[in-house]
């Protein structure tokens, strides 16, 4: 039987089916690189899940941002509900990374909020790959960062069996050595307690259940899990393996061994420091690091233990760290990995370790940190894009890179709906203003939408005013708003409450608006990054689905981005032409449902109260933080991370008061 079935009421439809052949026999031949290049609407994600059907590998999927990762997530559990389908994300509600501003002499303290219920994904997804072979993981480019060794993580584990013999008190120690903390009080994650022979255990990675474990004696006589919130059994247990409560959890030996180490390391870098007579930064670091190493002793953890993760992992000066990967190959060496909007997600991936390097490398030459917090770091580029078996980039705009690398490109440009490219008409910009106006003005009489995209943040609110004051409904969106403003006047525009939204860079990927039928790009000769032929592509694709989909470019002259654009869209506008006059089928506008379980209107009650915080009373803003803390929690308990998000923000500027 396959471990991985495919659950959708659709069947392959438009160049779903070449596609999912082609690129499924690629993987089964072993290819490494493959590309499916998909225009928007063509449903890459369907194609997705029915290549990893067709090829029964387990699936690592990266994107460069949160939110597209939630979407996936969504999706891949409703494909695939027999499944394990995990989520991989930062597990930081706030993070700011310690750093030093020599210029200053200003040291920023690391601060950060963990959030609890995205750890717990996390440590999901660990243990379900250690334990599982049919596992889907959607993943940030947290998934490039460090994690501990999995075969520490594979051998700290308790394994509890119905009939077997184990000291209870031996017990016990170990749960307390693998991160878990007595609690007979309030039982949460990683809690266990203990009445008289029963032990009840809450693993870390658990959502609602806890294992109760009764013994007779020293023999375990009867092992089940139970719902925490109820106390009612769930289903009896045969045997049972608890896993870490963290992912950086070492032996004892192996801890003995680091603290050493760390130790040896210390004595080098101080004698570096006393003979170039920095005695600053000698002090400096002797006072942190052996302070760090008390606590190490002492606790088994200390603040930034991650920094010390080459002598905690045993790993060698420069050696690739672990990683989210090492977690696949410990359970199949032959494993996908899907990169899902390639143009944008392995640019992001290939900056991650300059940026995260430099920062720590005045950190150690000041004295803040051992040269070895150096290897606490992402992946380079080229350990990511070698260390797979196989990878299959997804993108309507695949750069060279990917196109260079794949030996298999599978094109998706007819769609299952029959809707074509939209019409890219170019208009002399000198009056741009006045006539798209004039061109707005029938659309909005058919109740569809109007996006538009500017240059610059000024011009956005400039020309917002401006048709405001013609009688247009107008509203513009920028890197200025916050989460929860964005996702409000998106909804917004959707439902209707005004007609034209104005937009710089944010309406390119993962802007799905069904009602949008005309996009206007104006100063599209202005050629850069906003203007090149990948961004104007994205762009272009928002009104890919609707029937009545246009795009209009303003322009003095055709650029060469302005050119490709308009061949690749009418190049595609006669191939779904052609499929559609074959198979007579009548294209459709896309139809997707408003989410209307994002507690919208709660969010904005809570941003309305936001806006008086000058005039509130301390009481009340401490008041108000409890109440969306709790609505923060709650959607992240609900998998509605976008919401989460949205009142995290929200919690963060009202504690700046």
């Amino acid at each position: 039987m396959p471990r991985f079935t495919m659950q959708s009421p659709y069947k392959p439809a438009g160049d779903q089916p070449k596609a999912i052949d082609k690129l499924s026999l690629s993987i089964n031949r072993g290819e490494k690189y493959q590309t499916l290049l998909g225009v928007t609407g063509s449903g890459k994600t369907y194609t997705m899940a029915k290549i990893i059907e067709k090829t029964q590998k387990p699936t690592l999927i990266m994107t460069h941002n949160k939110t597209l990762a939630a979407q996936l997530y969504s999706e891949f559990k409703t494909f695939f509900p027999n499944n394990h389908v995990e989520y991989f994300i930062s597990y930081y509600d706030y993070y700011q990374p310690e750093a030093y501003i020599p210029r200053q002499d200003l040291f920023i303290e690391k601060d950060a909020s963990i959030n609890e219920e995205l750890e717990r994904l996390r440590l999901s997804t660990t243990a379900s790959l250690l334990s599982h072979d049919d596992v889907i993981v959607i993943a940030s480019v947290s998934a490039n960062y460090g994690l501990g060794s999995p075969e520490d993580y594979k051998t700290i584990v308790q394994k509890l069996t119905v009939g077997e013999e184990y000291n209870q008190k031996a017990l016990l120690l170990k749960l307390v050595d693998m991160g878990y903390k007595r609690n007979d009080d309030f039982f949460d994650r990683g809690n266990f307690r203990v009445n008289g022979e029963v032990i009840d255990i809450y693993p870390a990675y658990s959502e609602e259940l806890a294992i109760r474990v009764e013994f007779f004696g020293d023999e375990v006589e009867d092992i089940y899990s139970f719902d925490t919130l109820t106390n009612k059994k769930v289903e009896n247990l045969k045997e049972v393996v608890i896993y870490s409560a963290n992912q950086f959890i070492v032996s004892k030996e192996r801890l003995a061994l680091a603290v050493k180490s760390i130790e040896e390391e210390l004595a080098q870098r101080l004698e570096f420091f006393k003979k170039e007579n920095r005695m600053v930064e000698y002090n400096r670091l002797k006072q942190r690091v052996e302070f760090d190493l008390e606590m190490i002793e002492a606790t088994g953890m200390c603040k930034g233990i991650e920094n010390y993760s080459r002598h905690l992992t045993g790993k060698k000066e420069g050696e690739t760290p672990y990683s989210m990967m090492d977690y696949f190959e410990a359970m199949n060496k032959d494993y996908l990995v899907i990169v899902d909007e390639s143009h944008v997600s392995l640019s992001q991936f290939r900056g991650m370790y300059a940026g995260d390097r430099s920062r720590k490398e005045v950190l150690v030459e000041h004295g803040f940190r051992l040269p070895s917090a150096l290897d606490n770091r992402p992946l380079k580029f080229d350990e990511y894009i070698n260390k797979p078996p196989h990878f299959l980039f997804v993108s309507a705009t695949p750069q060279e890179l990917e196109l260079n690398l794949s030996t298999t490109i599978a094109e998706q440009v007819v769609r299952p709906t029959g809707l074509l490219d939209p019409e890219i008409e170019v208009i002399d910009s000198t009056y741009q203003i006045e006539n798209l106006y004039d061109r707005m003005k029938p659309i909005i009489e058919k109740k569809e939408r109007v996006l538009i995209t500017v240059l610059t943040k000024k011009m956005a609110e400039e020309l917002t005013t401006y048709y405001n004051d013609l009688g247009l409904k107008v509203k513009y969106m920028h890197s200025d708003l916050d989460a929860i403003e964005r996702n409000q006047i998106i909804r917004s525009l959707r439902v209707g409450e005004f007609d034209i939204l104005v937009g710089i860079n944010l309406l390119r990927e993962g802007l799905d608006l069904p009602e949008v039928s005309l996009v206007a790009i104006l100063d599209a000769d202005k050629e850069g990054f906003l203007r090149s032929t990948t961004a104007l592509i994205q762009t272009a694709g928002r009104a890919a689905r609707n029937v009545n989909g246009k795009v209009l470019m303003y322009a003095n002259r055709i650029t060469k981005s302005m050119q490709e654009t308009i061949d690749i869209t009418e190049e595609r506008r006669a191939k779904q032409i052609e499929y559609n006059k074959k198979h007579n089928i009548t294209p459709t506008t896309t139809l997707r449902k408003l989410d209307t379980d994002l507690k919208v209107e709660d969010a904005g009650e809570l941003y309305n109260k936001r806006k008086k915080l000058d005039k509130m009373p301390k009481a009340e803003r401490q008041k108000l933080i409890k109440e969306l803390k709790a609505k923060m929690l709650e959607a992240a308990k609900k998998l509605e991370f976008e919401e989460a998000a949205r009142l995290r923000d929200e919690i963060a500027k009202v504690k700046k008061l």
